[in-house]
């Protein structure tokens, strides 16, 4: 494998996937209250808000596919835990 097929895959690569699994590794974790699900005919997404050291702050996502078999663990209202990123606390997923 060359220099430039690293660079190749480095492209190839889902961003998103690449987000999920670094915070899913390095992530903090704190607790998160759902505020709603939409959805368009494809994933649902999925609304929340979370505090960090007293700031509050509010985010959605698409579930994976995963999360989509668990869907009622979502309803509004709902607890759920969110991984967020202690250098920038607005990048979160639900967990």
């Amino acid at each position: 494998m060359g220099l430039l097929d690293r660079f190749r895959r480095a492209k190839d690569t889902d961003p998103e996937a690449t987000r999920r699994n670094l915070l899913m590794e390095k992530g903090r974790l704190t607790d998160g209250i759902v505020i709603g699900v939409e959805s368009d005919g494809g994933r649902p997404m999925v609304r929340y808000e979370y505090s960090v050291q007293g700031v509050e702050f509010e985010s959605c996502e698409y579930l994976t596919p995963e999360q989509t078999e668990k869907i009622d663990e979502f309803a509004p209202g709902a607890n759920v835990g969110v991984r967020y990123d202690p250098r920038n606390h607005s990048n979160s997923i639900v967990v």
